[in-house]
C-alpha cells in the first residue's frame, strides 16, 4: 500500500526559477529510499515540499490519502505528527537539554499553552528515555545540546523524529556535517528504524555509495527532474553520469 504519492509535482520561486518539474513517484510504507542528485538538483526542495514547509505551486502530494497541498493550518499541524523531519544542522535547541529537545517532537500533540509550558506526562518522559538508550546517549539526557558531538546531536534529532510516533521521517543530508564513524553509525540507526520499527524512511544524501549501501530504492535528480527511479542495485555507473553529468568514479566516495 502507498503511503506517499507524488503527482506532477512542480515547485518554482520567484514566479520563474523552476526548482522541481513534474515529480512523480510512489512510496510504500516500510521502504527506505534515498534521493541523490547534485547541489541544486532540488533534493531539500522535495522534501519541504512533501510537508508542505514550502508550498507547492503544481500537482499533488498525497500522504495516507490525503491532499497536503490544500490542507490548512490546523490540518497542517496534525498531518506533521506523522512526517518525522531530521535535518542537516540538527535544528537543536542549543542551550536546552538533550531531554528537553527529544520532548520538543510531542508539541504537535500538546495545545499552545501545554507547549509553551512543558507540560509533559510521565509516558512520554519515559518514551524519551527510551529512545535515548536505544540510540545509546542516554547518559547525556540532562546535557545541553551544544556541549554534544555532531554525532550525538544528530542522534537526539532523530529521537526527537521518533518521539512524534510518525508513519514517515524525512532526513535532509543527516551524515553531510559528520566523519566517516559517525556518518555510519547515523545510517546503521535509520536503517534500523526502517527494518525493525516499519517506518518509511527518504534520505537526500550527497554519498552515492553510502546510498546504495543503505537504501533499497534509489531516486535521482538532475536539474530537477526525476531521472532514475529504480532498485539501488540498478544504479550503475552510466546512470551516476546520468544524474551528476559528470564522470561518476569522481563521486563514488563514502
Amino acid at each position: 500500500m502507498s503511503l506517499l504519492n507524488v503527482e506532477g509535482l512542480s515547485k518554482f520561486y520567484d514566479g520563474e526559477t523552476k526548482v522541481l518539474n513534474d515529480i512523480n513517484f510512489e512510496i510504500k510504507s516500510g521502504e527506505f529510499v534515498s534521493v541523490i542528485g547534485p547541489s541544486g538538483a532540488g533534493k531539500s526542495t522535495l522534501l519541504r515540499c512533501i510537508n508542505r514547509l514550502v508550498d507547492i505551486n503544481e500537482g499533488k502530494v498525497l500522504f495516507d490519502g490525503l491532499d497536503v497541498a490544500s490542507m490548512k493550518k490546523k490540518e497542517l499541524r496534525k498531518l506533521r505528527t506523522n512526517i518525522g523531519m531530521i535535518f542537516q544542522h540538527y535544528n537543536l535547541v542549543p542551550r536546552l537539554t538533550v531531554i528537553e529537545n527529544v520532548l520538543h517532537g510531542r508539541f504537535g500533540y500538546k495545545s499552545t499553552l501545554q507547549g509553551v509550558l512543558g507540560m509533559f506526562t510521565e509516558k512520554e518522559k519515559e518514551q524519551a528515555f527510551h529512545l535515548l538508550e536505544k540510540l545509546g546517549i542516554a547518559e547525556h539526557a540532562y546535557k545541553r545540546c551544544d556541549q554534544l558531538s555532531g554525532g550525538q546531536q544528530q542522534r537526539v534529532g532523530i529521537c526527537r523524529a521518533l518521539i512524534q510516533e510518525p508513519k514517515l521521517i524525512l532526513c535532509d543530508e543527516p551524515i553531510a556535517s559528520l566523519d566517516p564513524n559517525s556518518s555510519k553509525v547515523i545510517m546503521d540507526y535509520l536503517q534500523s528504524i526502517s527494518s525493525e520499527m516499519g517506518i518509511t524512511c527518504i534520505v537526500n544524501l550527497h554519498q552515492v555509495e553510502v546510498a546504495k549501501e543503505y537504501a533499497s530504492r534509489i531516486i535521482g535528480l538532475r536539474k530537477g527532474e526525476v531521472v532514475f527511479d529504480g532498485a539501488s542495485q540498478f544504479l550503475y555507473n552510466e546512470q551516476i553520469e546520468n544524474i551528476y553529468g559528470i564522470e561518476s568514479r569522481e563521486l563514488i566516495t563514502v
